[in-house]
Order: C-alpha cells, then sequence, then structure tokens
C-alpha cells in the first residue's frame, strides 16, 4: 500500500484514539519485560503524540531489566523516561496504552484481567487484544516503531534528531538493517529518518563499551553450540540478562550455511528461549510458540 494510503489510515485512527483519550486523566504507556530498541522508541514516539496532541505527559513504564548494552546506552543518551511498572499506582491513571505487547501474551507483567485501552503492535492479533478500546495490530509492519512513526507523520508533527534516531535504531535493530522480517513501511521510514538523525549518537548506541561478562558469554556460547545440518542449537546456561540469549542467537546466525538457532539461557528461575532464522520460509515466532505451548509463552 502506497504511503499516502497508509497516512490516511493512520490519520484516522490517531484522531480518534487522541480524541477519545482527551479528558480523561494520566496516560501510561507499558511496553514488554525487558525493553527492547523498539519498545524504547515506539513509547518515546507515542508520548511525543499525547504530549504535542493533549497536552497529557504519559509515564513509560516497564517491568525487568535493560540488560543490553546498546540498549542502556540508548535510554541515556536520547533521553527516555522509564520507571518501574512495579512502583506505578495504576488507579492513578485513566488511559492505559500497551505497545510492542499484548495483554495476556506473558511476555509483561501487567495484570492480564486489567483494563488495557489502546493497543499498538506488530506481532500477531491475541483474541484478548480484540476486547481492547483502540488496537492496531498490524503484522505486515515489520516493527511497532513504524506504527507510530506513521501517526506522526499523519498528524503533521516535527521529528527531531533524537526522535528520530530512536525510530531508525528500532528498525535497524529488529530487522538487522532491513534484512530480516522488514517490509516497505519500514524501508520507507528507515530511508527517510536517516536524514535526520543524529550520527553521533547513533554511533554511541551501537558500538557501547562491553562488561567482561559478555565475552565469556560468548566464549561459552561457542563451545556449547551444535550444529546440526543446518540449524545450530546452543544451551548458553547462566545469562546475566535475558537479551543475551536473543542477541547470541543473532550472532551465531551469521554462520555460513546456517538458516535458523535455537538458543536457551537461564535467568533466575526462567528458562529464556530465542530462535532466530534468515529463511522466509520460516516463522520464528510460531516456532516458538509451538515449543513453549503448554509450558509457557513465546511468540
Amino acid at each position: 500500500m502506497p504511503l499516502a494510503e497508509r497516512l490516511q489510515g493512520a490519520r484516522r485512527f490517531s484522531a480518534a484514539m487522541l480524541e477519545w483519550s482527551r479528558g480523561r486523566g494520566k496516560i501510561i504507556i507499558i511496553v514488554h519485560d525487558n525493553p527492547d530498541p523498539d519498545c524504547l522508541a515506539s513509547a518515546l514516539a507515542l508520548r511525543h503524540l499525547f504530549i504535542s496532541k493533549t497536552g497529557e505527559e504519559p509515564l513509560i513504564a516497564f517491568s525487568g531489566m535493560i540488560g543490553r548494552s546498546e540498549n542502556l546506552i540508548m535510554a541515556k543518551v536520547l533521553e527516555i523516561p522509564l520507571v518501574p511498572l512495579e512502583i506505578v499506582d495504576l488507579s492513578e491513571y485513566g488511559v492505559v496504552c500497551m505497545l510492542d505487547t499484548q495483554p495476556g501474551t506473558g511476555n509483561n507483567s501487567f495484570d492480564p484481567a486489567a483494563v488495557v485501552d489502546i493497543v499498538i503492535d506488530h506481532h500477531t492479533l491475541r483474541e484478548r487484544t480484540k476486547e481492547c478500546r483502540w488496537v492496531d495490530v498490524k503484522d505486515d509492519y515489520g516493527v511497532t516503531a513504524t506504527i507510530i512513526y506513521e501517526y506522526l507523520l499523519a498528524q503533521g508533527l516535527h521529528i527531531d534528531a533524537k526522535l528520530a534516531t530512536a525510530i531508525f535504531y528500532a528498525i535497524k535493530s529488529d530487522t538487522q538493517d532491513l534484512g530480516r522480517e522488514a517490509n516497505l513501511p519500514d524501508r520507507e521510514a528507515y530511508l527517510e529518518l536517516f536524514t535526520v538523525v543524529d550520527k553521533q549518537l547513533l554511533y554511541q548506541i551501537t558500538n557501547p563499551c562491553q562488561p567482561v561478562e559478555y565475552f565469556r558469554t560468548i566464549r561459552r556460547t561457542l563451545d556449547n553450540a551444535r550444529i546440526y545440518d543446518r540449524a545450530i542449537v546452543v544451551d548458553m546456561q547462566r545469562v546475566a540478562y535475558p537479551e543475551l540469549v536473543a542477541e547470541m542467537a543473532d550472532f551465531l546466525l551469521r554462520l555460513e550455511g546456517v538458516e535458523a538457532v535455537l538458543a536457551c539461557g537461564e535467568y533466575l528461575s526462567a528458562l529464556i528461549l530465542s530462535i532466530r532464522t534468515n529463511s522466509q520460509e520460516m516463522n520464528a515466532g510460531e516456532m516458538v510458540r509451538r515449543v513453549v505451548k503448554g509450558l509457557g509463552v513465546g511468540g
């Protein structure tokens, strides 16, 4: 679908959502646990939309931790205000938004029985989500931040260098520089935003210093990795933070001749799984759901 047509839909949805939100009180934006760049950029962009159009300044809340160095630097240099969900009094908020996740998926710590008003996501639509008042779930987009970027365009809002850098990096990170699960909207946003990005800040985000444990994890991952035909399976054992499992899966996927990686690691009392593939015929999210069915959550 051409950009002009997509922006018409984005304008209708965002205008109606904003009008409904006015006068309902404080706004909270909830992202999935252990937030990644898409969570961070999406929340920052939606916050900008609400501030510009309603005057309300939303709170961005998350659970878990931000462990990956790139994500920590991103939150710091782009000045993304984050608050632990556990210390928030939810009764104070009249509008509850959920980004890059959905109610009851298990990858967010929000009460699955509580009311969520607004859901914006790029993953498969869940049945529970259909009960929410405002739903914009587009699984033909590679990144949630791209969906909200189009709201900003549709509403004629200025996107400064820091916000552009956040959205650009979210697309860059989630799609591996447009090489994985990137569709036309993501490609167009990526190319358009590149001209506005603060290149120095982007360099800081993409080239952070790493702690010693990071390199120990790489060695342990390589020692434990096993190749089965065109797939790699690796038990990383204990990891310092949950995102390391997906990061190492991406790392191993670069091995010549490999089409899929299944990585697992233990964080606290949880077993973290990540499946990565470079095959257009495989759906990694669906594969994870099948693997953990009856045992946990994934997708």
